[in-house]
């Protein structure tokens, strides 16, 4: 075992588009079961999060539509790109998630892929609710309102 620094998480993927859309009523990080190319292909940036949900099959949590590209080097073994992942997850958790995924609004939508310290893919994912257009117009006008005052403040000082 090596005593030298721990390493940090490198984000490699998020998905802005979610936080837009979504308000987030709590966050899980998850394992993600994958095969040895798309663990390269992850490490080379090259994976989008923008359409994927996740979903309950048979009291297992998969997502769905994360794109991995194909790793270049791959040959033959290379993977698909879209197919369906597990995602990894305690039992408690699973069980929490699927009786809450039942009322209504609520969906899971994955957030952020990252390596952990110990090198490992997790992928972050909310329970989220979806907002409406004017919870959306709403929320720019905010953001907007707090860029420009820090602006105000910094050329104040």
């Amino acid at each position: 075992m090596s005593t030298g620094t721990p390493r940090a998480i490198v984000v490699v993927a998020s998905n802005k588009k979610a936080d837009y859309q979504y308000s987030m009523v709590t966050k899980y990080k998850a394992g993600i079961q994958l095969v040895g190319t798309e663990v390269k292909s992850i490490r080379a940036g090259r994976i989008s999060l923008s359409d994927a949900y996740c979903v309950f099959i048979h009291g297992e949590l998969w997502v769905r539509n994360i794109h991995i590209a194909e790793y270049q080097q791959g040959g033959i073994s290379n993977h698909q790109p879209k197919r369906a992942r597990k995602l990894l997850l305690n039992k408690r958790e699973l069980r929490k998630l699927e009786s809450r995924i039942k009322e209504r609004g609520l969906t899971i939508i994955p957030t952020e892929v990252f390596f952990n310290e110990r090198n490992l893919v997790k992928i972050e994912i909310g329970l989220a609710k979806g907002r409406k257009t004017f919870d959306k117009s709403h929320r720019i006008k905010e953001k907007d309102m707090k860029r420009d005052m820090a602006r105000s403040l910094r050329d104040k000082y």
